[in-house]
């Protein structure tokens, strides 16, 4: 039976758009369903297989009365979230295998939006002049798999330029339906997909001690399943624990927690450190990386100006948390953690929290690292238990040793 790929499109003025791309499905074998998004007028120049009043009526609502809603801002709010709905539905039915979406700046977030729905592994792609370098890439990729195409000129018109990027789009996503990993799995649902894999949070500056983990779980009968620590690995590794792909966490690399306190970048989020344990998964967690926040070199906040830096790259420097932080950071570690449903430890290196964090090295501060533990032991519920380790936190042996501890962790939760 032949895939069905789904388009989403403000259809009042991008319908020729939308439509060159469903002709072009089409001439790869697969079937397009054209859904409409819009909410000012009428489909442009395009009968679509699903209008925005079937969308919104789905939902409840309809589109006279998004309308007259009040501000454009907020029907476009209630049409994402409508949009986000339908798609999802549709998928659960089995009636797409993937999605294409394009806009403009609301239409490329309200379309990517709803395609962030679907499962890891089906072939999902927006394509927008706003994916690009000088932009945000959140609204367009969120957590999940999401290939983002610079579309170059606006989507307004068909012209060469438009037609080489919509061609590339639609040969990309028939080559996925047939060959990629939807083609002969579900890779966003199914059981048994927890079995022995583990999740590990990284960073550069921990990347070390993780290959020696890695290499100690591999050899113990464990996958590992590694998420860089970016303000979006880690909510992406707890949104994936949620949909049953780990049978435990090593979270190795929690600076996640650290940057919300001062506008660093890598900001995980208020849940981070929650969603594991809601979940009742055996977790190891390290403080690691915890001793900076991270920010762009002409980004820095002029109250930070004058902390201990460190030139990680040229794209990021990494800022010194200070010793009042690391009290709040351990009282968030305390509060989080201590309201897990499942068995967790709490691993510490006292050697150093990050590459620069070593005797004579700019974040080298072990009165404030001392204070972090102190106060975490006080706070933390009385039978997670601490331990501490002469290792620096990018120690491969450090690594070695921290995977042993998640092995007696789940060796005790599922003898």
């Amino acid at each position: 039976m032949q895939a069905t790929i789904a388009v989403l499109a403000t259809l009042d003025t991008k319908g020729p758009e939308a439509a060159y791309l469903r002709d072009r499905l089409i001439d790869h074998g697969l079937n397009a369903l054209v859904i409409d998004c819009g909410i000012l007028e009428g489909p442009l120049d395009i009968v679509p297989g699903v209008s925005s009043d079937e969308v919104a009526r789905h939902a409840g609502s309809s589109i006279d009365q998004l309308r007259k809603s009040g501000t454009r801002g907020s029907a476009v709010a209630a049409m994402r979230t409508m949009l986000a709905d339908f798609v999802e539905h549709l998928y659960a039915q089995g009636r797409i295998s993937g999605a294409i979406g394009i806009g403009g700046a609301e239409g490329a977030v309200m379309t990517a939006s709803a395609m962030m729905r679907l499962p890891i592994g089906v072939p999902k792609v927006v394509v927008s002049p706003i994916a690009s370098g000088r932009h945000e890439f959140g609204p367009l990729v969120g957590t999940r798999d999401m290939m983002v195409v610079h579309s170059v000129v606006d989507i307004l018109g068909l012209n060469q330029v438009a037609r080489a990027v919509f061609d590339n789009v639609t040969a990309a996503v028939a080559g996925m339906v047939e060959r990629g990993a939807s083609s002969d799995h579900d890779s966003g649902s199914g059981s048994g997909k927890a079995d022995h894999t583990v999740a590990v949070t990284m960073l550069g500056n921990t990347t070390r001690a993780v290959m020696a983990l890695r290499d100690e779980l591999t050899t113990a009968g464990f996958t590992t399943m590694v998420f860089h620590s970016n303000g979006v690995g880690g909510p992406a590794m707890e949104e994936l624990a949620a949909e049953g792909y780990f049978q435990g966490v090593i979270d190795f690399t929690t600076n996640e927690v650290t940057d919300p306190l001062v506008g660093g970048i890598h900001d995980g989020g208020p849940d981070r450190l929650r969603a594991v344990g809601r979940l009742g998964l055996p977790q190891v967690v390290v403080p690691g990386c915890i001793d900076f926040a991270v920010f762009e070199p002409s980004r820095i906040p002029p109250a930070l100006a004058e902390r201990p830096s460190y030139d990680h790259n040229p794209e990021f420097r990494l800022i010194r948390t200070s010793p009042e932080e690391m009290l709040t950071v351990a009282h968030v570690f305390a509060e989080r953690l201590s309201s897990a449903q499942g068995p967790v430890q709490v691993a510490i290196p006292t050697g150093g929290l990050s590459i620069p964090n070593v005797p004579g090295g700019p974040f080298w501060d072990p009165d404030a690292d001392s204070g972090f533990r102190d106060l975490l032991r006080r706070e933390l519920r009385p039978d997670i238990p601490i331990s501490t380790h002469d290792h620096h936190v990018n120690d491969p042996e450090f690594g070695r040793l921290v995977a042993r501890l998640f092995l007696d962790l789940i060796q005790e939760a599922h003898p």
